[in-house]
């Protein structure tokens, strides 16, 4: 019989990161309330604080990519 993985929902993923960012719980109650492994919890918790950045930034990407094209459509004329 082969096992097979459990595979979490992004929402749940946040929810779980989120609630070991604000540190009101040790990660090893947050895996006991949660049901996943610590390691999982660190991880998740690592991956949300990288990307976090990015959610602000995100304006400023689609601008900087529309002024890139507008100055290569003006050199090409």
């Amino acid at each position: 019989m082969s096992q097979v993985r459990k595979r979490y929902t992004g929402e749940f993923k946040a929810k779980v990161a989120l609630a070991a960012m604000k540190g009101d719980e040790t990660v090893a109650q947050l895996a006991s309330r949660f049901g996943v492994h610590p390691t999982m919890i660190n991880g998740w918790r690592k991956q949300l604080e990288q990307a976090a950045a990015s959610v602000f930034d995100h304006g400023r990407k689609e601008g900087k990519e529309q002024e890139t094209e507008q100055t290569i459509a003006e050199l090409y004329r």
